[in-house]
């Protein structure tokens, strides 16, 4: 038999600005990219759905996210842990 091995997952780290949802929460990532021709360095954010199996994030909260199979049709990530609470 073959070992199948995992794939490369990606790792990403932002914060949490909604919780309504059961099990899930939404959280914008900030990432910069300096512009191709004028080199002017920009802010590009990306709000994505994350799995949070104990609804233990909230608001505010800096978590780290990694990706993973799909969980439903626009969740493709799940919560590793929770690095700082929001205040």
């Amino acid at each position: 038999m073959k070992e199948v091995t995992r794939g490369y997952r990606k790792s990403r780290q932002g914060y949490v600005v909604s919780d309504k949802m059961d099990k899930t929460i939404v959280v914008l990532l900030e990432d910069r990219k300096k512009h191709p021709l004028y080199g002017k360095v920009l802010r590009v954010s990306k709000k994505v759905k994350a799995h949070d199996e104990t609804n233990s994030a909230g608001i505010g909260d800096l978590v780290v996210i990694d990706e993973t199979r799909p969980i439903a049709a626009t969740k493709n990530w799940r919560l590793v842990e929770i690095l700082e609470k929001a205040k």
